[in-house]
């Protein structure tokens, strides 16, 4: 849904959409498995800027709520997850940054969005905010044993022999050390 700046110089615009999955690309690590449902609104904030310079921004207030699958950080196997967070977001308009690359921001300006042209798609607010959400390290549970680090099985469904047929060839002189104490 394009969120258009003429369009909201007449009025906040309301939006409920539900997006299939697939209609957001969330990358490779997350997965949309249902429906993603978000509503809310969208609003023009006009900032004025000295004298006759008034930026427009964008400014979208919402929810969303949806179901994904993530991978495990240990095993790499999917693990499902309900995903929902309200969201009050300000986009200000990138030709509305004056000066070099390189510029310092307030920590308030860290909050703030750009986007460029005519105005912005619900799309890449929504997108940014599920990845928001979703945890950094994602396990399958707690007690994840992971994968052998030299055969790759799974250790939550078999054990494997490899950790005690292979040694570091580093640690030798240390396991002579302790055979001659003993």
């Amino acid at each position: 849904m394009f969120i258009r700046i003429q369009d909201l110089e007449l009025r906040k615009i309301e939006f409920e959409e539900e997006f299939q999955p697939g209609a957001i690309d969330f990358g490779d690590e997350v997965r949309q498995v249902g429906p993603l449902h978000t509503h809310g609104r969208a609003e023009l904030v006009r900032e004025h800027h000295g004298g006759r310079e008034v930026v427009n921004d964008i400014r979208f207030v919402g929810k969303f709520s949806g179901r994904l699958e993530v991978i495990c950080a240990r095993c790499l196997e999917t693990v499902p997850r309900d995903i929902g967070r309200s969201f009050d977001l300000l986009y200000r308009p990138l030709s509305g940054q004056k000066g070099s690359d390189e510029v310092s921001i307030s920590e308030a300006e860290t909050e703030i969005g750009f986007y460029s042209g005519e105005g912005m798609e619900l799309e890449d607010a929504l997108r940014e905010q599920v990845l928001l959400a979703v945890p950094i390290k994602t396990l399958c549970r707690p007690d994840c044993k992971g994968l052998c680090p030299h055969c790759g099985k799974n250790l939550n469904e078999d054990s494997c022999q490899c950790h005690e047929t292979s040694s570091d060839a580093r640690w030798n002189a240390l396991k002579d050390l302790k055979d001659r104490l003993q």
